[in-house]
């Protein structure tokens, strides 16, 4: 078996990584930056970005003139493109799907929480008040999936597993794997008319120039007063300032947060103090195995790779995903 030389921009002390040294064939040098990666790089045929920053893999591609093939930890990769990978032959995949199972859990634990106005069970709880009121079935309610990816794909299943119906916005209507769990699909184009549709707006399209602030406050405007926007996409593809109003005015009912589009989220931000606001740290998809998981699947990819197989999750580097 051909040897080949490995370079992966990460901690070294990352405890997963260890694994990867017991791969057959294969020469293995870890860093956080591309300095710290010395003669390594230039006989390097593959980069895995475990944490790279767009600063490092760029150096990386610049003192890399043998590397074949890319692959990013991550399922975003709006912090990581720059114009030379872009440009350049190189294929690049990246993470997309490892995580989604857990972000489409995260999605029904955001529905839940308001249908059944968890905020006013804690509360009456804290108080050891006996509340009794009436609560929503998701049964009987919509959910529309803004970008109907890998993550919008697992968030639509367990939504029609709940018997909700199901609407979803994408770029293409053509019918693909995963529209059985669709009730309807509309074009990029037609995002206002399927909005007063839905009881709960979910975010899950990657970020791009035509995505960023794809929610705002005329989206916001076209919802149903009711309804409940969540964001386990990209944080800038909600406009936080155009929403953070349309919760205190009641435009929208509520949120269930799991991106920002500052991270960490500010202690300045209004949302914090929101009680129509559910947020997460970002960690929805930290599972006890996501970082075993992302090595995992790295090296399933490394095997098609060497077998001259396809790769999965191949990135169409100027659309952004």
């Amino acid at each position: 078996m051909e040897n080949i030389n490995i370079v992966v921009l990460g901690d070294p002390a990352e405890l997963v990584l260890a694994q990867l040294h017991d791969l057959e064939g294969a020469t293995i040098a870890i860093s956080k930056t591309a300095d710290g990666l010395g003669d390594a790089l230039a006989g390097a045929r593959v980069l895995f970005s475990w944490g790279g920053s767009r600063a490092e893999v760029k150096k990386v591609l610049e003192g890399a003139p043998k590397l074949e093939w890319i692959h990013s930890r991550s399922a975003g990769l709006d912090s990581m493109l720059f114009p030379e990978l872009v440009e350049s032959p190189l294929p690049l995949t990246n993470g997309s799907g490892v995580f989604s199972q857990s972000l489409g859990e995260f999605v029904i634990a955001g529905a839940l929480y308001f249908a059944k106005d968890m905020p006013r069970m804690l509360k009456s709880k804290a108080e050891r008040r006996w509340d009794v009121f009436e609560l929503a079935e998701l049964s009987t309610q919509t959910m529309g999936i803004v970008g109907h990816g890998d993550i919008g794909r697992a968030a639509a299943k367990r939504a029609k597993a709940f018997g909700m119906r199901v609407l979803a916005l994408r770029r293409s209507t053509a019918w693909r794997a995963g529209d059985e769990d669709v009730d309807k699909v509309y074009a990029t184009a037609d995002l206002h008319e399927m909005l007063p549709e839905c009881d709960y707006v979910v975010a899950a399209a990657p970020l791009t120039p035509e995505t960023k602030h794809m929610l705002g406050a005329p989206e916001f405007a076209k919802m149903k007063r009711s309804a409940v926007v969540i964001n386990v996409g990209r944080g800038p593809v909600v406009d936080e300032a155009a929403l953070a109003v349309a919760l205190t005015d009641g435009t929208v009912r509520g949120a269930a947060l799991d991106v920002f589009e500052v991270e960490p989220l500010p202690e300045s931000s209004p949302l914090w103090a929101m009680e129509n606001v559910f947020i997460s740290a970002h960690t929805s998809d930290h599972t006890f195995t996501w970082l075993n998981d992302a090595v995992v699947f790295f090296k399933e990819q490394l095997g098609r790779w060497r077998r001259g197989e396809e790769l999965k999750n191949v990135v169409d580097k100027r659309a952004g995903y």
